[in-house]
């Protein structure tokens, strides 16, 4: 601002006067003019027009994509190669940023009153042959809508999905109907172990009533 203030007076005062009542050098007024002639350096006309892709990518995904997403446009729709610390650092100063669908999502909701099954696995898994040791998880899939939460049963020997459902819910229903799924697919003998993700397991059998 010092300097720009210098520049307006300069056709009624003396620079050199200008600039001790400022508290500026005289040196430093002339070299800001120098800049101000020369205009933008070329890194700030390439920032410039990085940014005007960045913020055209930007609004095509509906404002949702980050610096990964649009790094990854500029490479393969554009033929840009930039660092992606650089898209990063614009669209900081652009204020553009990309949304996580992962923020305040859980797959595990625990139940104080609930006693914890025996580890049966004991970490090993391991399975000599099908229907000995199935895995269970529960994952979620972002949508426009909200999420939908998957529910999946894997045959440790195969590693193949024996039974899966889906819902818009994590209520025990949505377990119970990928564990039915399995059931009915696979019809196991007794002795097979259904293992949670929390590290607990139960023999089949007591499951069989419950369902």
């Amino acid at each position: 601002m010092k300097f720009r203030l210098i520049h307006a007076e300069k056709g009624h005062h003396e620079v050199s006067l200008l600039a001790r009542v400022l508290g500026v050098s005289r040196q430093g007024y002339y070299a800001w003019a120098a800049r101000q002639r020369r205009g933008p350096s070329t890194r700030a006309r390439h920032d410039a027009e990085l940014t005007e892709r960045i913020r055209r990518h930007h609004q095509a995904s509906d404002e949702i994509y980050g610096a990964p997403r649009i790094h990854a446009d500029l490479r393969e729709l554009d033929g840009v190669r930039v660092g992606r610390k650089r898209v990063a650092r614009l669209m900081r100063v652009a204020g553009l940023a990309g949304v996580s669908r992962r923020k305040g999502v859980r797959t595990t909701v625990t139940d104080p009153r609930a006693r914890s099954a025996s580890d049966l696995v004991g970490r090993d898994f391991c399975a000599e042959e099908p229907n000995r040791i199935w895995t269970a998880d529960i994952t979620y899939v972002p949508t426009w809508q909200g999420f939908i939460y998957l529910a999946v049963v894997l045959d440790v020997f195969s590693c193949r999905i024996v039974g899966w459902a889906m819902a818009e819910h994590m209520r025990t229903e949505l377990v119970t109907d990928a564990l039915a799924m399995a059931l009915h697919q696979r019809r196991p003998e007794a002795g097979v172990i259904h293992h949670s993700d929390k590290g607990g397991a139960i023999h089949l059998d007591c499951l069989r009533s419950a369902l």
